[in-house]
């Protein structure tokens, strides 16, 4: 991993090189989408067939009730301990994040209430690479249980005995083997074998998020959530257990971002030698790490200059291995925050509760994690008595003329 100092230049490259990479994926992702959306199945087979070498007219797009629940029988009972012990926290979390529903009066005689209505289908989008990501089942379905979504849709391109097991686990009974910009436009549009949904959910490569923008004028999105970013700002710190933050997410893709922010040039040498260690220590199957293609040690002037660049690139992941408040108070854009040396970001990852869907690409200075809210719809419900109507009848006449809409003010005046 290279030490860059962090200068306008530097910040704006790699902003660039984001902004780039999110236009490419676009552009391939269009073609998909249109394809699915014209020719259904016929593009969804076919496509699937090219990019992820599964035959569905042959092996079937469904896995069947039975190969579900047979899956628990597959695995060793400390996945299924741990998928348990990771729902129940997440569960936990949801409980607190789901809108509650309210009564009150803003005037005598008008009473107006919110309703908290679930959405009534949604996709989870499980990435499947060399390994199905069963966190992320875990982090899509069980908000959506807890917000009572009557039907929940899973889909992976390659989903192994610990994906199942786990929907086993959690109860969902509809997994479709589709995956990347395909299975984003057959959700969204619906097709003979899949049924078309309200909302997706869930993380994806650079071409699954790409594909989730782009059908969001007909089909809800939870977020732009594609490869995944992690930055750590630190000054001082264990240098081993920093390098080894920034590799564990590294490890999620070639496109994968991680880099650390700090003041000091004495860290940024003792990362990067750990980084060159424990690389070297890894298991030959994780050759694909690359901390060169998109990472780097980034050495700035000043804390403030630190963090405005934190605030401005909107990381997904970011971790302040010392703890500090007052850091702290200076962030004001990243997708979830790690506060302390033992804040692993793994642990994020799986088990704390934490949602890990996460907003990537900048999307951090608009919104942030996905919450049990996404998955519920805010209804309010406006109750006026006579008394109520006659105290507002003036006020919303006097508006309506203002705004030329006579017809409005008609609608009040009939009542009168």
């Amino acid at each position: 991993m290279r030490i860059v100092k962090l200068t306008a230049g530097t910040e704006k490259w790699l902003l660039a090189r984001r902004s780039q990479r999110d236009e490419e994926a676009h552009s391939v992702a269009a073609e998909i989408v249109a394809d699915v959306r014209k020719r259904g199945d016929s593009a969804l087979f076919s496509w699937t067939k090219k990019l992820d070498g599964r035959n569905l007219a042959r092996g079937g797009v469904w896995i069947s009730q039975k190969e579900i629940r047979s899956a628990e029988r597959r695995v060793s009972s400390d996945f299924l301990a741990a998928i348990r012990k990771a729902a129940k926290n997440v569960r936990t979390v949801a409980e607190k994040q789901l809108p509650r529903p309210w009564t009150f009066e803003t005037e005598p005689g008008v009473r107006i209430s919110q309703r908290i209505s679930p959405i009534e289908s949604i996709g989870c989008y499980i990435p499947g690479g060399r390994f199905s990501l069963v966190s992320t089942l875990v982090m899509t379905a069980v908000p959506a249980k807890v917000a009572s979504v009557p039907r929940i849709v899973a889909v992976c391109p390659k989903p192994n005995s610990e994906l199942l097991a786990a929907a086993s686990v959690l109860g969902i009974e509809e997994i479709a083997c589709i995956g990347g910009a395909q299975a984003i436009a057959a959700l969204a549009y619906g097709t003979k074998s899949i049924p078309r949904i309200e909302k997706i959910f869930g993380p994806g490569n650079k071409y699954v998020t790409a594909a989730k923008q782009i059908v969001s004028g007909d089909c809800a999105i939870d977020l732009p959530a594609g490869p995944t970013e992690a930055i750590v700002l630190a000054t001082e710190g264990n240098a081993r257990w920093i390098a080894a933050d920034l590799l564990a997410q590294a490890e999620h893709a070639k496109d994968a971002a991680s880099f650390l922010v700090t003041t000091s040039r004495s860290l940024a040498r003792e990362v990067q030698r750990e980084i060159q260690w424990q690389l070297a220590e890894l298991p030959a199957g994780m050759a694909r790490v690359s901390t060169e293609s998109a990472g780097a040690i980034l050495v700035a002037d000043s804390l403030v200059q630190a963090c405005e660049f934190i605030n401005r690139f909107a990381p997904e992941h970011l971790s302040i291995p010392d703890g500090s408040d007052q850091l702290l108070k200076k962030i004001r854009s990243a997708g979830t925050i790690f506060l302390g040396p033992w804040g692993a970001q793994p642990l994020g990852d799986y088990a704390t509760g934490s949602n890990h869907v996460l907003p990537t690409g900048g999307w951090a200075r608009k919104r942030g994690g996905l919450s049990a809210a996404d998955f519920v719809k805010c209804i309010s419900v406006q109750t006026i008595t006579r008394a109520g109507f006659l105290r507002l009848a003036s006020t919303a006449e006097t508006l309506a003329e203002s705004e030329g809409l006579m017809a409005h003010r008609n609608a009040t005046r009939v009542r009168q």
